[in-house]
């Protein structure tokens, strides 16, 4: 069992207002503050609802309680996209739990997050005669030739995080592809922002424009924090993710030089930006648990929960129920094997932060083993 986490986050945190200074980077800078008080009443307003919302700890569980009871003896093989990615090494962890509770064989193969790497992991899933396949974070047109083989041989395939979307795909055909909402994540983490500023807050918002996704949710995030006229946005600094290690520390240091006291909050795409920004933060002399206060948009990996519960260089961050959305992988083959739909499932945004963590590396839904194991039957 996940354990329950009882810190409640105080609405005094939500009211702390940043007053410190960065450092800088490359960017297109835009503007659009007010001086005018409080700033931005209305959006401040339903922001600060929406963060408490997410900020619960002990939500009951939202997903399906009714289902096909477990079928026996299937096997499934896990592709990770690469297992140096935490996330994707979260959710095959799930994946072992729950097919070991209903008598599944699971396999994971590791992609080494290169192409030819996947597209040979998926030829020894396929050699492997697996009733289903699991395409964890990768795009399956990477192994194109290797998709369409498994459904010439009636193996259904789900996705974690393999398409834009939540729920069943057509292009790429997927039973099933399991992730959240990108709107949804994008809009808490600015609202995280406009509520935790007061409305008044000096924003550096790093993205890959190099991936549609990943650029759609941070014009996502920008937008909706370009609803308080007492946010600025500074800089929608572009980092590709492979070169995150190598130019975050220069970026990081120009966007201090540019901005100075002004850079009060940064919001990123993943949460990866920020253990690379933290080295040039450290050396700048900044302290761990003070502005800029950065939000990660993706993920929540343990070393983001880390950053977080020790206040180094990260205040937040929104985080995908790795090992939860395991078990619902298990739980949508399931569903598959028994020619029943998909649950439909898509888990609720939330955010970590080091008041009501409790402490822990990772986030699920309260509850959702003992759902799912009522659902089989187990």
């Amino acid at each position: 069992m996940q354990p329950t986490r009882t810190a409640v986050v105080t609405a005094a945190a939500l009211l702390v207002m940043a007053t410190a200074g960065c450092e800088s980077g490359g960017g297109t800078t835009a503007s659009h503050r007010s001086s005018a008080e409080p700033g931005c009443p209305a959006a401040l307003s339903s922001a600060k609802q929406a963060v408490k919302k997410a900020e619960e700890v002990n939500a009951p569980w939202k997903g399906p309680t009714t289902g096909p009871r477990a079928v026996h003896d299937k096997t499934v093989v896990y592709i990770a996209q690469t297992l140096t990615n935490p996330g994707v090494t979260g959710v095959a962890q799930g994946v072992q739990e729950a097919a070991k509770i209903v008598g599944w064989h699971a396999r994971t193969l590791n992609g080494q997050g290169t192409p030819s790497g996947l597209r040979s992991a998926f030829k020894q899933a396929l050699r492997l005669k697996p009733d289903g396949i699991v395409i964890s974070g990768f795009d399956p047109g990477t192994a194109a030739a290797e998709v369409k083989k498994a459904h010439a041989e009636g193996i259904p395939l789900i996705g974690w995080h393999a398409a834009p979307t939540p729920g069943p795909s057509k292009d790429p055909q997927l039973f099933t592809n399991i992730t959240s909402r990108v709107e949804d994540v994008a809009k808490i983490s600015a609202d995280w922002i406009i509520a935790r500023s007061h409305g008044r807050a000096g924003v550096v918002l790093f993205t890959d424009a190099t991936v549609p996704f990943a650029k759609r949710k941070s014009d996502l995030i920008k937008k909706e924090l370009a609803t308080c006229s007492g946010t600025e946005l500074l800089s929608y600094t572009n980092m590709p993710i492979p070169q995150v290690n190598r130019r975050s520390i220069g970026e990081v240091r120009s966007l201090m030089s540019r901005f100075g006291s002004k850079w009060t909050y940064s919001a990123a795409i993943n949460d990866l930006y920020f253990q690379h920004a933290a080295p040039a933060l450290r050396a700048a002399g900044k302290d761990g648990a003070g502005a800029p206060f950065s939000i990660g948009a993706g993920d929540g990996d343990p070393s983001a929960f880390e950053r977080v519960n020790g206040k180094e260089f990260q205040a937040a961050t929104v985080p995908e129920p790795l090992s939860e959305q395991g078990w619902q992988i298990i739980d949508e083959f399931n569903r598959a094997f028994s020619d029943a739909p998909d649950s439909g499932y898509v888990a609720p945004v939330h955010i970590a932060t080091a008041a009501n963590t409790g402490g822990a590396l990772s986030w699920d839904s309260e509850g959702y083993r003992q759902a799912y194991r009522k659902i089989w039957g187990e």
